[in-house]
């Protein structure tokens, strides 16, 4: 299976209301990253023992470890975790940035130096959220 389809089976697996939201953050991510590689991993390390829920990642990152090594990764990610949906974004150098710019005007959510989680898309300002994004990816470059 393709990743689009991994993607669509792994949003398809959500209960609602969770798959209709992470349905609409899907759509939204694409609308401003419209041309991004998409990533789906399944969450499960080289042995297949599960290690992280399962994520779709849109853009293109280099991680650097403090060994020197890099590797490719994605920009922004999107997770369902068992109490809502985390929004991962990556590489910003700032790791007090996103809670400090948009912690208070999101809404009820829990932000983190890469991530934001919520339980429901309801409880969230989007437009707060989609300027988080953007500015991750604008980080970037």
């Amino acid at each position: 299976m393709n990743v689009t389809g991994q993607i669509k089976a792994y949003i398809a697996s959500q209960p609602e209301p969770k798959r209709s939201d992470m349905q609409a953050l899907h759509g939204i991510i694409l609308e401003i990253m419209p041309a991004c590689k998409l990533w789906f991993l399944d969450g499960k390390n080289s042995e297949n023992k599960t290690v992280s829920n399962p994520n779709i990642g849109y853009g293109l990152h280099t991680i650097k470890y403090a060994d020197g090594k890099t590797r490719p990764f994605y920009q922004i990610g999107l997770s369902a975790n068992t109490t809502g949906i985390s929004v991962y974004i990556l590489g910003i150098t700032d790791k007090t940035y996103l809670a400090k710019t948009y912690g208070k005007k999101i809404g009820k959510a829990n932000v983190t130096g890469y991530c934001i989680k919520f339980k429901k898309l309801g409880d969230i300002n989007m437009e707060v959220l989609k300027e988080a994004i953007k500015y991750g990816i604008e980080e970037q470059h």
